[in-house]
């Protein structure tokens, strides 16, 4: 690219060593991290003001893009009504509106209509905002949720009579903006965070009207590795406190009919051993890996008997096929189990035991909510990368699928008009890689087609091949797009995860990179015309792929990137740091430390060519500070050789999650799909 006459910021070097394990460090920007110093806030606006003038010539393709982007969401749409305790539920969205409006139906959905929240109301204030956690009281009247209007993930808890509209002065800070009622009416069981680690550790009880000072702690979790969550059973029966870290979990429960009991531990934690609870009549479900269950399994044990002595298996450990997810109704139970990658449905009755039947060679498939216990029915959702989300509702006794709605796509889209393949890529230890693409039908393997590579693998979590009405804007211009099914990911079970992690975490980047030599090879694609974009911990795997070869990308967007590894893992002060070890490892053992800062991003800049790169972050995000990305440009501007555009944008008014409002986080993805197309030629 040809040299501008616009000069990028130049962050100020002031030297701070880092010292561990008998091993100095030199971070020259780590003064970027104090959010509070007017000259950090100073840098990262000239890196915005950098960035707009960068991009100006791309704003009309930007603007373009996004038009094109907001014309495939159905402006008025509204969801598919579900019942609960009477009640028929539904958010719709109106034209010209960000945030949806929730209304319920007393009896029937063809009764008359309740607004419960016109969130578009409640954000009027608020450059950012985010509602969460609506839960009703039993007997309808009552609403408690949580408001984010900063960005941090640091709830405020609200109660609104659904009566009167009145919002209530119970006003709870600091919580991770989800609650659980008691089956009296006035009983509320709540998660606060620390204020400093934004570690979710204490549960409370607040009786309706207290003053929220005089709310009384029910349990704290010690551990600094552990995070806490409450909640309650399908059945209402119970109401349940989790403790869990990355390996571990531990519950304790009591009935939600006696709010004032002590809680009481359902089996103790044991370290590696990782369960959930389901309950039904007199018995409860677990889906554990228990006993080695690496795949994880089904066990049943008796309401008076939840040691885990006394647990029994009812599906057993399969080595092949990873038990996802599990329903329990009145009458049956419905298993979402992955086997070769692809999801699929299990219905258990008394009688049966059989599988529904999906054709495509590669989808996205995941139980939806089902909040009846006694229903006859269960609901799902179903869409692949070539056809649209719908909803879909099973009846296990007439063996019949009803769709309950098809995502409508305005502007005319026809599925038979693109395409998609799932191909296996070899990696360098002989791993078979799966890759799963989608393109418009009619495109030459001449190796001159653009192809964006997504990533993520990290956590267990699997990209699925889902579709996006917003990736046509990149389809209808001729790219190719991607997803490598890495390891660290869950996408061929629970093994795939574990040898993407701790001290197998290179894998996952060695896997994205093998995965982008094999589509060069295979003529989907060139270096010049090959794109890649991560977010978070694919942002982390962003920054590792162009460390290792930066030659094969023509351009890489990093989203929010976690790049500042070992810094990051050894400040137990940092928001998810402690309960992150059994991820990545603990840096203050010696060999995680040494494995680490051998691939962490922002140690190993070099002085070489990198690709065109987008790095983006917000300035309030708890879970990737905003100073990694922003060490991160600094330290590439400083030492890249190359001419290719390097740019930062911090979005000063939003976290982790980006923005919020269905049209300005299309406003994102426009600034991205923008900042690719002008590479391509």
């Amino acid at each position: 690219m040809k040299k501008t006459l616009v000069q990028p910021p130049v962050a100020k070097k002031i030297p701070h060593q880092l010292q561990k394990h008998n091993d100095t460090r030199i971070d020259n920007y780590y003064w970027l991290k104090n959010r509070d110093n007017q000259e950090v806030i100073d840098y990262l606006n000239a890196e915005n003001s950098y960035y707009e003038q960068m991009t100006e010539v791309t704003g009309k393709l930007e603007n373009q893009i996004f038009e094109e982007l907001k014309s495939r969401i159905k402006e008025e749409d509204e969801s598919v009504p579900y019942l609960e305790n009477n009640y028929f539920y539904q958010t719709k969205y109106f034209k010209g509106k960000e945030y949806p409006v929730y209304f319920r139906r007393k009896g029937s959905p063809d009764a008359k209509e309740e607004v419960i929240f016109d969130e578009n109301k409640m954000a009027e204030s608020f450059s950012f905002y985010q509602l969460k956690g609506i839960e009703i009281s039993p007997n309808n009247r009552y609403a408690i949720y949580g408001e984010d209007t900063i960005g941090r993930r640091q709830y405020t808890l609200k109660i609104k009579d659904l009566e009167t509209g009145n919002i209530l002065p119970d006003t709870i800070e600091n919580t991770t903006g989800s609650a659980i009622w008691a089956n009296d009416n006035k009983t509320i069981f709540y998660t606060r965070k620390d204020s400093e680690t934004l570690r979710a550790y204490r549960i409370y009880k607040h009786i309706l009207g207290q003053n929220p000072k005089d709310d009384k702690l029910i349990y704290e979790e010690k551990d600094e590795t552990f995070d806490v969550f409450v909640s309650k059973s399908k059945s209402d029966k119970y109401i349940y406190i989790a403790s869990f870290s990355t390996l571990t979990t531990e519950y304790r429960f009591i009935e939600a009919d006696k709010p004032d009991d002590e809680f009481k531990i359902f089996a103790k934690r044991k370290r590696g051993v990782e369960y959930n609870l389901m309950h039904r009549n007199n018995e409860f479900f677990i889906l554990t890996n228990k006993d080695g269950a690496t795949n994880f399994k089904l066990m049943q044990t008796n309401e008076g008997q939840t040691e885990m002595k006394y647990w029994k298996d009812i599906i057993a450990h399969r080595k092949d096929v990873m038990l996802d997810d599990v329903e329990v109704f009145s009458d049956f139970m419905v298993l979402q189990e992955k086997e070769n990658g692809l999801n699929r449905l299990r219905v258990i009755t008394e009688n049966e035991d059989y599988y529904i039947k999906f054709d495509e060679e590669t989808y996205t498939l995941y139980i939806s909510y089902n909040p009846e216990m006694n229903s006859k029915k269960f609901r799902y959702v179903y869409n692949s990368m070539t056809t649209p989300s719908s909803v879909l509702e099973y009846d296990v006794v007439s063996k019949h699928t009803k769709v309950l709605k098809e995502q409508e796509i305005p502007g005319g889209f026809n599925k038979d008009n693109y395409e998609s393949v799932r191909l296996w890529a070899t990696a360098r230890d002989g791993v078979k890689v799966p890759v799963s693409l989608v393109y418009k039908k009619g495109i030459k393997l001449n190796g001159k087609n653009p192809l964006l590579l997504y990533g993520y693998g990290s956590y267990g979590i699997t990209v699925d091949p889902g579709f996006s009405s917003a990736r046509l804007s990149l389809l209808d211009r001729g790219f190719i797009f991607a997803i490598a099914h890495i390891r660290g990911g869950e996408y061929l079970g629970r093994p795939w995860y574990e040898e993407g992690k701790l001290l197998k975490k290179k894998n996952t980047f060695f896997d994205f990179i093998d995965v982008s030599q094999f589509l060069i090879e295979q003529g989907y694609t060139s270096p010049e015309n090959l794109f890649a974009m991560g977010g978070s911990a694919g942002g982390l795997l962003m920054g590792a792929v162009i460390n290792y070869n930066p030659e094969l990308y023509k351009a890489v967007v990093a989203q929010v990137p976690f790049v500042d590894v070992v810094t990051t893992m050894l400040d137990d002060t940092i928001p998810l740091t402690t309960g992150e070890y059994d991820e990545w490892g603990n840096p203050n053992d010696e060999k995680y430390y040494k494995y680490m800062k051998s691939y962490s991003p922002y140690d190993n800049v070099e002085a070489k060519a990198y690709p065109n790169l987008l790095v983006t972050t917000g300035l309030h995000d708890s879970q990737v500070q905003y100073w990694e990305p922003a060490k991160w440009v600094a330290k590439l501007r400083d030492l890249k050789t190359d001419e290719n555009l390097l740019l930062l944008h911090t979005d000063m008014e939003v976290g982790h999650g980006g923005a919020t409002g269905r049209y300005k986080s299309l406003k994102d993805r426009a600034r991205e799909y923008a900042f690719l197309l002008r590479f391509v030629k």
